[in-house]
């Protein structure tokens, strides 16, 4: 009922998933992920204890291979299961039980697990993992979420289209440092999930994404007038108050504001 992809970029560590499926809240059954460890995504009739048993063995120190034996060997129902894993060191496998729903099947190669289940035709993984590929070099949540669009334009789930989800793991973390978290972005019911999911995923590195050296600004003479004036005309006495309405805080930079937030403000006082 589901296709998804389960990531590792080499270069940071980061570890995520990407799904989508015509069944509500897809993001509450199928990824998990914790840094250090591995990705799992598990799904067609989901067992998803396999995401809190899948995590435990990694973090023992099986392999994903190994895990993969572990949770299938101990399941009676694995001929109806579908499962990918990718291990903090890269390697990956899929499975799909015999029982699972045509058309199913997947793909794994170093850094990447690819499944779906109830889909249009094999087309749909290949596009994903075309997508994969294209995207080497991309920040790990855009690269998996390119190869979701491509599932999803390849046909995706035959039924139709109702939810997606990312969830990615990340040394740098999320909005409190020290949680590895950096996404965990979820359309629930949509009836175009993977744009939605799209969308929220711009949101998200608005407000989250920390600024480069080169788009920070220098806050002071014309530009500083200008912002004080655009913040007044507002009913703001300080940048700090207005970002933290707009939950820009995490973008702020002492003695300087960077050009997203200050697009931001500009954009608000046009007329």
């Amino acid at each position: 009922m589901t296709f998804s992809i389960v990531g590792h970029d080499p270069a940071t560590g980061d570890l995520g998933v990407a799904v989508a499926s015509k069944f509500l809240g897809v993001g509450a059954a199928v990824p998990a992920a914790r840094l250090g460890q591995g990705a799992i995504a598990t799904q067609s009739f989901a067992n998803t204890l396999y995401k809190r048993d899948g995590l435990a063995a990694l973090a023992g120190g099986s392999d994903a291979a190994a895990t993969l034996r572990s949770l299938t060997g101990a399941d009676d129902q694995r001929e109806e299961r579908q499962v990918g894993i990718v291990d903090a060191a890269g390697r990956a496998v899929t499975f799909t039980g015999e029982g699972c729903n045509a058309w199913a099947g997947g793909v794994a190669r170093d850094g990447v697990a690819i499944q779906g289940n109830i889909l249009t035709g094999p087309e749909v993984v290949e596009a994903m993992s075309d997508a994969w590929t294209a995207g080497e070099g991309l920040p790990l949540a855009r690269r998996l979420y390119a190869a979701l669009v491509a599932g999803d334009g390849a046909g995706g789930d035959r039924r139709g289209r109702q939810s997606a989800a990312l969830y990615v793991v990340s040394e740098t973390g999320g909005y409190t440092p020290g949680d590895d978290l950096a996404y965990d972005l979820r359309v629930d019911d949509h009836p175009d999930p993977v744009t939605e999911l799209g969308r929220l995923l711009d949101i998200h590195d608005v407000l989250f994404k920390p600024p480069t050296d080169e788009e920070l600004l220098p806050l002071a003479g014309e530009l500083a007038q200008e912002v004080r004036s655009r913040l007044f005309r507002l009913g703001y006495e300080d940048l700090d108050t207005w970002a933290g309405v707009e939950n820009l805080e995490l973008r702020l930079r002492a003695g300087h504001i960077d050009t997203t937030v200050l697009s931001i403000l500009r954009s608000q006082t046009t007329s």
